[in-house]
């Protein structure tokens, strides 16, 4: 079966994955993102897969896991693990709508992670109208919860990978049309601030202010960035009455390193910044932590064979690791030979400028049918 004769369509792709797109779904809104999974299951089913919903827990939305029909179903197989939770609140459509501008098309998760989601659907559908079964059986799972660390959903996912001999995971594909076989670790940090209160107009000389403290914290927290490990605040919130010297001050930190021991250093000096002086305190807990990903023998013999297969399709197939943390994390870290960044190419995800190029669901899609199509 050679792949680049299968009949993908990136204009009938695009069509497709807009209605995706504009069921928006941000990680926080549960009943969106299983508006989302409604229709991802609803497609599943369609084309002929079982269907499990999970239950959420945390305030979070469920997952669906699809098995597809095969004579080996139940033996390991391959996993394609997705998220269709995205960042853009509810109404991010009157600001960024799906529309088409040349060889681009934008809207909000078009580019992470809803277009690698939908090309992945639509290999498993060009395979099965081409009369063709694949080696190995192959098992989607889409989750909830990834923009926000996946809290809820790890155990799953971890769970899911271990029945399977492999992990391919289509977020966003590299600028240069790479992917990712390698992703940095991660740990996320939850800060509070809690101050003496006072009447703002009154009394300010008594009160400790929490939202000051928080503001001298976010400078200490930024200046310890290194090249070994990164540290920011991205949340913060503080203060009810402008006239109330603020009691408490709450943000949300987060710290990257290429190597786990650089991370580990760096969770101890944030957990140090716990004081209190002065009638202020100062806390840091730790909050989700993706361990580094580090690639094994496993994981650069799937990418070898994705390589191949892109040579065939005329295209190079470069490879790294990787910032920004996915799921892949969990599965490469247990040792399960793991490709991610094997969705569509585009640029700008998390913004309001968000796109995908179109012709890149089409290629991608023949990548992704060629991976399940020779993969054993």
């Amino acid at each position: 079966m050679n792949p680049a004769n299968l009949p993908f369509d990136a204009e009938a792709m695009l069509q497709g994955l807009r209605l995706w797109v504009e069921c928006e779904s941000p990680t926080w809104d549960k009943a969106a993102v299983e508006r989302m999974l409604d229709i991802a299951a609803r497609d599943m089913a369609i084309m002929g897969a079982s269907i499990e919903r999970i239950a959420g827990r945390d305030g979070f939305a469920g997952c669906v896991r699809a098995r597809f029909p095969h004579p080996k179903q139940g033996e390991p197989g391959i996993l394609i693990a997705g998220h269709f939770d995205t960042v853009h609140p509810v109404g991010t459509l009157a600001k960024l709508p799906f529309r088409r501008e040349g060889d681009k098309c934008y809207g909000p998760g078009i580019y992470d992670m809803k277009g690698g989601s939908y090309l992945s659907l639509e290999a498993i559908r060009q395979l099965a109208r081409a009369s063709f079964t694949t080696p190995l059986p192959i098992t989607v799972l889409f989750t909830p919860d990834e923009e926000v660390g996946t809290p809820s959903t790890r155990d799953i996912i971890e769970a899911e990978a271990a029945r399977n001999k492999y992990v391919l995971v289509p977020e966003p594909g590299r600028a240069n049309n790479g992917v990712v076989t390698g992703r940095y670790a991660i740990a996320r940090f939850n800060l509070e601030a809690t101050g003496k209160p006072s009447h703002a107009g009154a009394n300010l000389s008594s009160g400790r202010s929490a939202i000051r403290e928080m503001a001298r914290r976010i400078i200490e927290i930024d200046g310890m960035t290194t090249d070994d490990c990164t540290f920011s605040v991205g949340i913060v919130h503080g203060g009810q009455w402008v006239n109330c010297v603020a009691t408490t001050c709450s943000g949300e930190a987060l710290s990257m390193a290429k190597r786990q021991a650089d991370l580990d250093r760096g969770v101890e000096r944030m957990l140090a910044l716990s004081t209190t002086a002065n009638d202020v305190t100062f806390t840091v807990t730790r909050g989700v932590t993706r361990p580094v990903w580090e690639p094994n023998a496993g994981t650069m013999a799937l990418y070898d064979k994705a390589r191949k297969l892109a040579g065939h399709l005329d295209m190079e197939l470069p490879h790294a690791s990787a910032g920004g943390g996915s799921d892949a994390n969990f599965t490469g870290a247990m040792g399960i030979p793991t490709l991610d960044g094997l969705g569509v190419r585009g640029a700008d995800p998390h913004t309001l400028n968000e796109h995908i190029i179109v012709e890149s669901l089409a290629e991608r899609g023949r990548l992704m049918a060629g991976l399940l199509a020779t993969l054993d």
